[in-house]
């Protein structure tokens, strides 16, 4: 098939579902076209990396002042914030009526995209599938409730009421919508504003690159060092990271002085800066490959305070062999069992027991990680997933034909 992949962030290795579907899409011998927008030097440097793994890429500018602009002017209105954000007609304007001729489907990703996705179906003749990625409202939500950043609660409160009513709108504007989630997809029916078929919304998870993200020797692993991952400047992740920190790291070093902590991640805010203040702490902002330190570290902790679909700082910790501690939230989207798969923590006493436990076990430690390992290849194998994204696309294209093909009345 012929696919016109629309996402509002250059995908790369940070941005991996659009990253890997696209890639294994292709792999798959299908000719995926991108539309992508590019804010600084990285992301150029992304896009070239991302020619080699596609059929054609096609990137437009987006100043940040024009994503603030694009805010300030939605500001008075009902429309989501995040609708708009990166809202840059450069990255339609050659796309006109004759576009179907060119494509057999339009993928478009996320809420930021959505506004895309609309334009589009005013233009061209085409299945559009909406990959919704998470319920943003359902993550708004919880971030009122729960975020220690108070900009992030302030961002939040805001947007909330908006964006819980046009994602509840946007569920009936597509041809099919896409989420990471069984949790997600039902925080998105309870939005819709009308009755939506339950066969409309579908569930696709995120993967994994296993030839990538792969188990090191037991020999490499510190004997006491606990990693944390992710983007420190995302909201939820700069809350884990604090919550860690204060809330649970005491109880660890209270047992075992010795436990090192490494916080991995690109852009960590001043708070998660001020940590590495402590002997024991380490902030390594940016870094070029996340595997090795997944592989160096004793144990992988997620001690997830709030999010929504699927955290892939479980999955690719899981996929090196580490064995994870995480929160019961961040388990509810997954199909593992915690005590086998990973250990699960619903406190902070309880949440440093089970990795006090891990660092007080090899032989627990071994085995934890080898069935992490083991459910990775088995349920989130990026190129059964894009094996089942090319089965939704052949779906949708063959009954768009055939409505196309039936007679009017």
């Amino acid at each position: 098939m012929r696919v016109l992949y629309i996402v509002p962030y250059v995908p790369n290795l940070i941005s991996v579902r659009p990253y890997n579907l696209i890639r294994s899409l292709s792999e798959r011998g299908h000719d995926v076209t991108v539309r992508t927008l590019w804010t600084n030097p990285q992301d150029k440097a992304d896009i070239e990396k991302l020619r080699a793994v596609c059929h054609d890429v096609k990137a437009s500018h987006m100043p940040r002042l024009r994503s603030f602009a694009n805010m300030l002017r939605a500001l008075p209105s009902r429309v989501p914030l995040q609708t708009v954000y990166s809202w840059q007609p450069n990255l339609v304007t050659d796309l006109n009526g004759n576009t179907h001729e060119q494509y057999d489907v339009v993928h478009v990703e996320h809420l930021r995209g959505a506004q895309y996705g609309l334009h589009l179906k005013k233009q061209i003749k085409l299945p559009i599938i909406w990959d919704s990625v998470d319920c943003i409202t359902h993550l708004f939500r919880q971030t009122v409730a729960g975020s220690k950043d108070w900009r992030g609660r302030w961002r939040s409160r805001l947007d909330l009421k908006r964006t819980s009513r046009y994602e509840g709108w946007l569920l009936t504007q597509f041809d099919h919508v896409l989420v990471t989630s069984e949790v997600d997809r039902q925080a998105l029916l309870g939005l819709a504003s009308q009755t939506v078929a339950d066969n409309h919304v579908s569930v696709l998870a995120n993967g994994v690159d296993l030839d990538y993200f792969t188990p090191g020797h037991e020999q490499q692993r510190d004997p006491a060092t606990l990693v944390v991952s992710g983007k420190m400047s995302y909201h939820a992740n700069v809350s884990m990271v604090l919550h860690l920190f204060h809330n649970i790291m005491p109880h660890i070093w209270a047992k075992r002085p010795d436990v090192k902590l490494l916080v991995v991640g690109k852009d960590p805010t001043r708070e998660i800066q001020a940590l590495a203040a402590h002997t024991d702490v380490t902030v390594t902002g940016t870094v070029a490959h996340l595997p090795p330190y997944l592989r160096r570290a004793t144990v992988a902790v997620a001690p997830l305070v709030y999010g929504a679909g699927i955290q892939n700082k479980l999955l690719e910790a899981m996929a090196c062999g580490t064995p994870v501690v995480t929160t019961p939230q961040s388990v509810a989207h997954l199909q593992l069992e915690p005590g086998r798969d990973l250990l699960v923590g619903h406190h902070p006493e309880a949440f440093a027991a089970q990795v006090l436990s891990l660092l007080n076990s090899p032989q627990q430690r071994r085995q934890i990680g080898k069935n992490g390992r083991y459910y990775i290849e088995t349920f989130h194998y990026w190129p059964n997933i894009a094996a089942r994204l090319e089965s939704i696309y052949s779906t949708l294209t063959h009954q768009y034909r055939n409505s196309a093909m039936r007679p009017a009345m």
